[in-house]
């Protein structure tokens, strides 16, 4: 016999009557009329292929193969009833298993040094931060969810913009002392150049450059390729090249100098950073306060520092204009 909604219906109908003594009360309880309680039991019986309860004008009894059945579901069905119990507490209070599908930029440069805080505000939540590429299926890979740099991909999931950050064009003052310093965004063509490799295209990122509404693209030239944000910057400071980086966890490198922004009158590229999950529907607490400690933590300046002195964390390369994946 398969297992199906309308068994199940049935049995909780034989539990209320069972608990309750007859189909009125037990009508009340399951929100029916008497006659729809009576309606559900005859099905039931008439599924099971045996009689259930013993029926008079004023009683109704279990039969013994009644009673059989709701002594061996009634265990079932208090648990059943403290899942959804649990399942509905999750609305309202933070704990359980969170995994997030995250960028390792903002994980590692923004979140890290914050997370002992967050844990310790929900002392029942367990938290996976599992860094990856791309998106993905978030369902199908158990994420709650997801937390990228990048215009979200096409699909049935949900967006939430969180932040949109600048970016910038920057050398180390070695390099500008020993190369010049280019008056125009054209002029980075004729200097040596940090380039961060694409995996979607096995291309370098393309550079542009926006103020207001004009747009300087440069295609991407150097003889230093990387793929590694700590190379990159490592690199930079020590004076290989110009590179493009985000604006979010490079506030210390400017405000010290260690990197130089070339162009702050070209400020309006900008690149957004986004929440994204299955569903609007029933947002879990967990998932909310997630999200809320993300917004909080962008509000205060992160302080990532350069990647080659020591205790010096790393910041990000340009990330590519087109979708995430």
């Amino acid at each position: 016999m398969t297992f199906d909604g309308r068994l199940f219906a049935g049995i909780t109908v034989l539990a209320a009557v069972a608990e309750s003594g007859s189909f009125v009360r037990a009508a009340e309880a399951l929100a029916l009329s008497p006659s729809g309680v009576s309606r559900a039991i005859s099905r039931l019986e008439k599924r099971i292929g045996v009689r259930l309860l013993d029926r008079t004008t004023r009683s109704q009894t279990l039969t013994d193969e009644g009673r059989r059945l709701y002594e061996a579901v009634n265990p079932h069905m208090s648990g059943i009833e403290s899942a959804a119990a649990a399942a509905s507490g999750s609305a309202n209070v933070v704990r359980g298993r969170l995994r997030v599908n995250i960028d390792p930029f903002f994980s590692r440069t923004v979140l890290a040094s914050r997370l002992p805080g967050f844990l310790g505000q929900y002392p029942e939540l367990s938290l996976e931060l599992i860094m990856r590429d791309d998106v993905g299926d978030l369902v199908a890979d158990g994420f709650d969810v997801a937390v990228r740099f990048g215009m979200p991909p096409v699909g049935t999931l949900v967006a939430r913009k969180l932040l949109d950050t600048r970016i910038v064009t920057v050398a180390s003052p070695a390099y500008i002392n020993a190369s010049g310093r280019p008056d125009h965004p054209h002029d980075v063509v004729h200097h040596d150049r940090v380039l961060f490799y694409n995996p979607v295209t096995a291309r370098p990122f393309e550079w542009e450059f926006h103020k207001g509404k004009k747009v300087v693209s440069i295609p991407a030239s150097g003889r230093l390729l990387v793929s590694d944000v700590g190379t990159m910057l490592g690199a930079c400071v020590a004076g290989a090249g110009i590179a493009q980086v985000m604006s979010i966890g490079t506030e210390t490198l400017l405000a010290e100098q260690d990197l130089v922004d070339l162009f702050p009158d070209w400020p309006d590229e900008r690149f957004p950073l986004y929440a994204l999950f299955p569903s609007r529907r029933h947002l879990a607490a967990k998932v909310q306060a997630f999200i809320d400690f993300c917004v909080d933590t962008l509000t205060v300046p992160s302080a990532p520092l350069c990647p080659d002195r020591p205790g010096r964390s790393q910041t990000t390369p340009k990330r590519p204009r087109t979708r995430s994946t």
